[in-house]
């Protein structure tokens, strides 16, 4: 079978789905592996070092022959209407907010298997592209509030005095939240974190943050994401971390319901609460944000606090990112393709998770 590798056509976007590397893994399972002209340009990888690999450089339109498609992000309609019908395709599609999206690709008969739902097992966790890249965003939101703040995040005693540490506060204790947790302690600065599930607690005093504990309520977790809170929990939450949100220098939020826009965790009173020069990193920008004063892809300034609408913060590392989301393409195909060809177990437990359509039926909806 062969399998196309397309160019991502999101603005901003750097990363590519499949490395060189993981295109030969590929070849020597007994696929055909084809890459779109320049799709690695952004990652850094070339035409010739995709070649070198044994991949077969094509352009869009000769892609059509193969059999699988991949790419990172949802097909935008110039990739749906290049791509006959039948096909395989393979990205995230987000089908629980996206219905109009997933009912024109099954329109079109594809077998669709969207990366962003496969499920939160411990057999798929090398499958896990939302973990991979929430890894990386995480990272890369605290070294986007260092360049931001005007103060430096460690200890510093000097012959002129002593500088105090940063004050960091997380919303979220995922992924993304566990490695700012950690990525700041490295920097330096004091931690606090919180979080609706009370099982982080010791993953954040393990990191060497304290947690903030809302106590008597209580939401969880279902299928490895955070239950969406209540009005109660909500509200208990604001007054626990209202103290801490005072005093902090940089706070960064992460907080995602799937297919429901982003909670409001830092209102416009809280906002008022906040220091001058105090930053705001906002990891859930684009699914509405965090903070009620976020503004997607851009730097909003209310009474001297900086609030950041951070977007797919991954593509920031695209080289890292695209190596990692490719091994996470390559622990799906070995289960799907291991030997060179897609055979679909619809029995299986990761299969039934993210098989969103098949040659026409629609099987997962919002």
């Amino acid at each position: 079978m062969k399998i196309a590798i397309i160019k991502e056509r999101r603005n901003g976007e750097n990363r590519v789905s499949m490395s060189p590397q993981v295109a030969a893994n590929l070849i020597k399972m007994g696929f055909e592996v084809w890459v779109e002209s320049d799709a690695g340009f952004g990652a850094h990888f070339s035409n010739n070092q995709y070649s070198e690999a044994g991949v077969l450089i094509k352009s869009l339109n000769e892609l059509k022959d193969a059999d699988v498609f991949v790419q990172i992000n949802p097909p935008s309609p110039e990739i749906i209407g290049a791509i006959p019908d039948g096909k395989i395709w393979i990205s995230s599609v987000y089908h629980r907010s996206n219905t109009e999206l997933t009912e024109t690709l099954n329109a079109k008969k594809w077998t669709v298997l969207s990366l962003d739902a496969i499920p939160r097992i411990s057999r798929a966790q090398s499958m896990d592209v939302l973990s991979s890249q929430a890894n990386l965003a995480g990272y890369r939101a605290v070294i986007e509030g260092a360049y931001h703040l005007d103060k430096i995040f460690p200890l510093l005693m000097t012959a002129a005095g002593t500088v105090t540490p940063a004050k960091v506060l997380i919303f979220g204790v995922g992924v993304a939240g566990l490695q700012a947790i950690a990525t700041a302690k490295r920097l330096g600065a004091v931690v606090e974190a919180t979080d609706v599930r009370p099982e982080t607690k010791e993953q954040v005093q393990s990191l060497g943050g304290k947690f903030i504990e809302v106590k008597g309520i209580e939401v969880g977790s279902e299928g490895g994401y955070a239950k969406e809170a209540s009005e109660e929990y909500r509200k208990a939450q604001r007054d626990a971390v209202n103290k801490s949100l005072a005093q902090a220098d940089l706070v960064i939020t992460t907080a995602l319901v799937p297919g429901r826009k982003a909670p409001i965790l830092i209102d416009d009173e809280q906002l008022s609460l906040m220091k001058s020069g105090s930053i705001v990193i906002d990891m859930a920008a684009e699914q509405g944000g965090n903070c009620s004063q976020t503004k997607p892809h851009e730097i909003h300034v209310v009474n001297g606090v900086k609030i950041i609408g951070s977007v797919n913060l991954p593509s920031e590392l695209s080289a890292n990112a695209s190596e990692l989301f490719a091994r996470n393409i390559w622990e799906l195909l070995k289960l799907i393709g291991p030997k060179g060809e897609i055979i679909l177990d619809r029995n299986d437990e990761i299969v039934q998770g993210c098989l969103i359509s098949h040659q026409g039926e629609l099987l997962l909806k919002n």
